[in-house]
């Protein structure tokens, strides 16, 4: 055994631990490689005194939503929808970069309303030990709602989520990182259904051209395509690059770019400046925002 197994499987002892001591909870449950995971172990530790609940609106992909149900079929998770309705408000709208506070809020709102109705303890989320490295305004809306984060708590690395996910067969273990949709529009610009759909559509198209670690970039006009180091040359191949064009103009662009640096998670977010990678702050905080988004 490595010791990355050996650490993993001590600290996914440490999460059964966690969970058990619980009682009964709700697991926000988005059909990610985290959340996934997290939902798997619950119903191990938990069985029917868990219940996995997934946020549905236009910004929920719905490559995301089968995954979801492929998980929940596969392991026999209870599982049920909730709307949201983030498009709705006016605050998430506007795009600011704590656009994701908005959203986080909404979806708490929602599980506490389940979970009150069922008699559960906890709500949980699917935060991990990596995500203190990033700016995250959800993380707020998840304090102020009291929910937990029960593989931080862990200790638990994407790494080791992953490695854990496969000792499972988890489906999500080789997952790319999933986000909504609205991540993948510029700060300050407004989210709209029609550009979320213009969104899912161009990855879908890529997913169909054979890619999996990507993102559709909405810039007005211009969508900006990301792919994994791994699959950037064969993006840049005469005859994909016609495809991709081809593909992408379909949606309404006008313009079609590859980023040379390839698909980073976060991409959106290198314009922003806050103190500390590690603290996900109160809306507004960021002291610059000039045009960025999230995963």
């Amino acid at each position: 055994m490595s010791l990355l197994e050996k650490t993993a499987a001590e600290k996914e002892g440490k999460l059964l631990e966690i969970l058990a001591s619980m009682e009964s909870a709700i697991v926000a449950f988005s059909g990610g490689v985290d959340s996934a995971y997290l939902a798997v172990v619950a119903r191990q530790a938990l069985g029917e005194r868990s219940l996995a609940v997934t946020g549905e609106s236009p910004s929920y992909p719905e490559h995301q939503r089968r995954m979801a149900l492929e998980v929940v079929d596969k392991f026999r998770l209870a599982h049920r929808f909730v709307r949201t309705e983030e498009i709705e408000n006016p605050e998430y709208l506007k795009n600011h970069p704590d656009r994701c506070f908005h959203c986080k809020n909404e979806l708490y709102t929602r599980l506490k309303a389940v979970s009150a109705e069922g008699g559960f303890r906890f709500i949980l989320d699917g935060a991990n030990a990596d995500d203190r490295m990033d700016f995250r305004p959800g993380r707020r809306a998840a304090k102020l709602m009291g929910v937990r984060s029960p593989l931080e708590e862990a200790e638990l690395t994407k790494a080791e989520i992953r490695l854990l996910s496969e000792k499972r067969s988890l489906p999500t273990a080789s997952e790319p990182a999933s986000a909504c949709l609205a991540s993948r529009v510029p700060y300050e610009s407004p989210i709209t259904i029609q550009k979320l759909g213009q969104v899912e559509k161009g990855e879908e198209a890529l997913r169909r051209l054979g890619f999996r670690g990507m993102r559709v970039r909405h810039h007005d006009s211009l969508a900006r395509l990301e792919f994994a180091p791994e699959e950037l040359s064969r993006a840049l191949t005469p005859e994909m690059r016609c495809l991709l064009v081809a593909e992408i103009k379909k949606l309404g662009y006008r313009y079609v770019t590859i980023d040379l640096e390839g698909y980073r998670t976060g991409s959106l977010n290198e314009v922003l400046e806050w103190p500390s990678r590690s603290e996900s702050k109160a809306p507004g905080t960021p002291t610059t925002a000039k045009a960025g988004g999230s995963k």
